[in-house]
């Protein structure tokens, strides 16, 4: 009786990984018999004479030994052989030479046999499960999935898919304000999937650029039917971001198709990105003019371009510099990262003010030559040069005092005094 309610517990630990584990039938099938083969390659040496059958639907298994039989006298192998009195007892018609088929009760191999068959079972279903999580999200990087809530940390949010997969969300992927509680659904976009030590782990993103692609992606058709490109993307996550667009039809304005009507489109992407503040503009292969749009609202009056040094001098009236530059500099800051150009701002000089410039070597007497080093390590050599420069690009750029480059403003406007 014993014996009998182990091979249903066996039955039963079968049935159980058939219906919780996400492992398809054949592989199944094959893991079971694998397991089998392998307690039955340790307790005989050899499992080739054996048959699994293994029947996943109903969780239960059935072995079969295959034996030759032999004159009682000449046996020498038990487990590949038979005598002919004990063939005979199954079946009065057996011969020598013939092969004996008979079936193996696997409860009989004791306990030791049993355990050691689930801890097969158990790795080698750990295992294919961490291969099929891996091979289900390696398939998704770059794509939003939406998961809830489970476990809030310090550092990260633990959240679980609709299969009840855990995927991470680090606070480092994580919007500025974006703030959770357990249960809520969260939407992201699955930034990688790294696999150490066969241990598969999730990272999902709300900061990447890419998030915000699969939301326009979603909210603009043109873009998802491939009218409208969505060329580069620069964000401040929770803050502000860029977009350059472009159309392969004449006849549609991707700039407007993307922010719909009165914003229609681009509403549902701000409020998903906490009111993350979005600027489309019009892409373009001339550097010269996606410089200009790229530091729009700011109207540009001029550009110095430094091919090699990926380098551009934008000259502006003074009233447009603050809004080429921004809000904590956010503005400039997305333009160079649209741009990959390193973009400094300078104010314009009146035709007459630049013939009366004068070299900063001339103010030695009143200003260090350390300060001085600083200020043209910036490109700057003339007085006028530093007067247009922004007096913040002068502080973090020079690396200078404030109180130092006051005192060299101070200077310098003196000269031109009349």
């Amino acid at each position: 009786m014993a014996k009998k309610e182990e091979t249903i517990s066996l039955i039963d630990t079968f049935s159980e990984f058939k219906e919780t584990k996400n492992i398809d039938r054949t592989t199944m099938v094959s893991v079971l018999e694998e397991s089998f083969r392998s307690v039955i390659a340790k307790m005989f040496g050899t499992d080739e004479n054996y048959d699994v059958i293994v029947n996943p639907d109903k969780g239960d298994f059935e072995i079969w030994r295959n034996r030759v039989v032999v004159a009682d006298e000449e046996l020498t192998n038990p487990n590949m052989q038979i005598t002919l009195s004990e063939a005979q007892k199954i079946d009065a018609s057996y011969e020598e030479g013939e092969e004996v088929t008979d079936e193996v009760i696997f409860a009989k191999f004791g306990r030791r046999a049993i355990l050691n068959l689930r801890q097969t079972l158990a790795s080698k279903i750990l295992e294919l499960e961490k291969d099929s999580l891996y091979n289900k999200y390696i398939d998704k990087v770059g794509t939003i999935i939406a998961a809830e809530v489970y476990q809030i940390w310090k550092k990260e949010i633990l959240l679980l898919d609709d299969e009840g997969n855990e995927l991470l969300l680090p606070k480092t992927e994580q919007i500025p304000s974006d703030f959770y509680r357990k249960g809520e659904t969260v939407r992201a976009v699955v930034a990688r999937v790294d696999n150490r030590n066969n241990n598969p782990k999730i990272i999902l993103s709300r900061t990447s650029p890419m998030f915000l692609q699969r939301l326009l992606e979603m909210e603009v058709p043109e873009i998802n039917d491939g009218l409208i490109t969505v060329k580069k993307i620069a964000r401040i996550p929770g803050e502000r971001a860029k977009i350059a667009v472009e159309s392969y039809d004449d006849r549609i304005d991707p700039v407007g198709a993307c922010v719909g009507v009165k914003g229609s489109r681009i509403h549902g992407i701000v409020r998903e990105l906490r009111n993350e503040n979005i600027d489309v503009i019009n892409y373009t292969a001339n550097i010269q003019l996606f410089i200009q749009r790229a530091l729009s609202p700011a109207h540009v009056s001029s550009l110095v371009m430094h091919e090699e040094e990926k380098k551009v001098e934008v000259y502006l009236k003074p009233e447009e510099v603050s809004l080429a530059i921004g809000k904590g500099g956010m503005n400039i800051k997305l333009a160079s990262m649209l741009t990959e150009y390193t973009i400094d701002v300078y104010r314009e000089l009146d035709e007459d003010a630049e013939n009366e410039d004068i070299y900063l070597e001339e103010f030695e007497d009143e200003i260090d030559g350390w300060v001085i080093d600083a200020i043209k390590s910036l490109g700057l050599d003339t007085a006028k040069a530093v007067l247009n420069a922004p007096r913040e690009m002068l502080i973090e750029k020079a690396d200078l005092e404030e109180d130092t480059v006051d005192e060299v403003l101070a200077i310098l406007r003196a000269e031109f005094v009349e």
